[in-house]
């Protein structure tokens, strides 16, 4: 390991902060487009301290959870900040939950205090009757009105003072905790002691060769663990980072140009849309060196590069549960591999359905274990027997169907049973077919994973569905039923009623039949440009 911080005690993202605050001062650290607000590691140190008091104040203890639910602005990372200085654990939220998504997460969670952005409060306050935990709701922006619940401003924390004391901090302590999508059942809270984060973003700074005098640009939502790896990684390097929005394949290089961003983080269909932005004689003027994508397609990275004029494009296979397991630079080692596996740092084999190894280069599932500890996640949040269950032989079960060749190098063939990508987002089926049943004409729904007309590793969603005996199920209220109820990506493009759903023996659902039979003749399709696709 080569790791700019080599001693795992001070992995710990509070004690960070506050050395490059005393170290770096007045030096430019963040950047935001929502605001155009510009934030120095001396501020980011001083505000964190301020947040952890201003928690303090409102009554949050070290140890509880804390929801963070806006877009890419500075009080998000401010309170990231904040949260961790304060030994509390945050818990980001996906600005598009709503309904039962969202209250999943936040009970799940058992979480006591949210932050969050006032124009985003009205999915909150739909769902307060169903949120037993909540007591405390801190708005971002205009005071909220919220009944049952203690309402507070933002900056009223922002300008509380520190608190007298700091707590101790350890590596081992839980610092995060991410819901991902797994391959069975509803979502999971996977709980993140800081030395995995930590980890996280020291490898992926050093894969991309971040240094002191480099601009990190990310499109990607703070809500999700890459975009907070990007600030981590920029934190490590004493780096500057500059948050847009959201991601605009269109006004992509423009923004590259404008920041004079050295290195980006791509994800998805990202690389694609970019590519395919009218060519000009001017795309290599830009200041970029280094981009990450995932996946990686071999012919479409090559390009990717020589148009752009960059250095180096890498790629990595991990997940949030265990971080960067592979990592590789285009051009070194197998095109459709996802790198060679890190064997300092894990442990890894590739097994058929009874755990036993499987040779070299044949199809199996990934299996691994961390060789230091505090480096992958804990578990699921009050989920045992999902944790029971990844980490079955003692060994965490991913869940992802590879290879890996005598080498050690990764490559990734493709997801088992549940496990959906769509839209840049995990999803869960089992979340979205709690959601199906409920409508009053369904007696049953399947949802699985049909191929999406874009390459990126997405997918487009079916829901296979059972009319209730005696009622006529229309397509058209099925979906304006999920409009209502869940995340825009998270509503199915494609619609089948059937009779009956294949089922086993023991009335399990052989979702294996349904995703064979693909899009029939009998599937309706709301089309590619249903709501929500997002700015191209």
């Amino acid at each position: 390991m080569s790791f700019l911080v080599p001693n795992r005690a001070e992995w710990c993202l509070p004690e960070l902060v506050a050395q490059r605050g005393e170290e770096l001062g007045d030096r430019p650290f963040l950047s935001f487009a929502l605001g155009e607000r510009e934030i120095s590691y001396g501020e980011a140190a001083a505000s964190a301290r301020s947040i952890a008091g201003g928690l303090a104040a409102i009554g949050v203890q070290p140890g509880e959870r804390v929801l963070m639910m806006m877009r890419n602005r500075a009080e998000f990372t401010l309170s990231m900040l904040g949260v961790a200085e304060a030994h509390c654990v945050q818990v980001p939220v996906n600005v598009d939950y709503r309904g039962p998504f969202l209250e999943h997460l936040v009970n799940t969670a058992e979480a006591s205090t949210m932050i969050v952005e006032d124009e985003l409060a009205d999915a909150v306050a739909a769902s307060l009757p169903a949120l037993p935990t909540l007591k405390r709701v801190v708005s971002v922006g205009a005071a909220l009105d919220l009944p049952g619940v203690d309402t507070f401003l933002f900056d009223d924390l922002a300008s509380a003072a520190p608190p007298a004391t700091r707590p101790h901090h350890r590596a081992s302590d839980v610092g995060a905790i991410h819901f991902t999508s797994g391959t069975s059942g509803r979502s999971k809270g996977a709980l993140l002691p800081h030395a995995a984060v930590h980890m996280l973003a020291e490898r992926n700074r050093e894969l991309l060769d971040i240094g002191r005098d480099d601009i990190y640009l990310t499109e990607l939502p703070l809500f999700h663990v890459n975009a907070q790896m990007s600030v981590y990684s920029t934190l490590l390097a004493g780096a500057r980072l500059r948050i847009e929005r959201r991601f605009s394949a269109s006004q992509w290089l423009e923004r590259i140009r404008e920041s004079g961003a050295t290195h980006t983080s791509l994800l998805g269909v990202m690389l694609g849309f970019i590519l395919a932005q009218p060519e000009t004689a001017e795309d290599t003027d830009n200041e970029l060196r280094s981009t990450w994508t995932v996946p990686c397609p071999t012919q479409p990275a090559f390009t990717f590069r020589k148009r752009f004029g960059l250095e180096r494009v890498v790629t990595s296979y991990g997940s949030t549960e265990v971080g960067m397991v592979s990592r590789r630079i285009v051009g070194e080692g197998p095109d459709t591999s996802a790198g060679k596996v890190s064997t300092d740092l894990y442990d890894v084999r590739v097994v058929d359905e009874y755990d036993e190894e499987v040779p070299h280069g044949e199809v199996g599932q990934l299996i691994l274990r961390p060789k230091h500890p505090w480096t992958t996640t804990l578990g699921y949040i009050g989920m045992p027997d999902a944790a029971f269950t990844a980490y079955r032989n003692l060994w965490f079960h991913t869940g992802d169907a590879v290879t890996l060749d005598a080498d050690g190098y990764l490559t990734f063939i493709d997801r088992f049973d549940d496990r959906i990508r769509r839209r840049g987002e995990n999803v869960a089926s089992a979340d979205v077919e709690g959601v199906i049943n409920d409508h009053p004409a369904v007696a049953e729904a399947a949802v699985i994973a049909v191929n999406a007309d874009e390459e990126g590793g997405e997918d487009e969603l079916k829901a296979v569905l059972v009319a209730e005996s005696g009622q006529t199920l229309e397509v058209e209220s099925v979906w304006e039923w999920c409009d209502e109820r869940l995340p825009y990506f998270a509503v199915p493009r494609y619609i089948e009623i059937v009779a009956e759903l294949p089922k086993t023996p023991t009335s399990k659902v052989r979702k294996n039949l349904l995703r064979a039979d693909g899009i029939t003749a009998a599937t309706v399709d709301r089309g590619s440009g249903s709501r929500g696709r997002g700015n191209r």
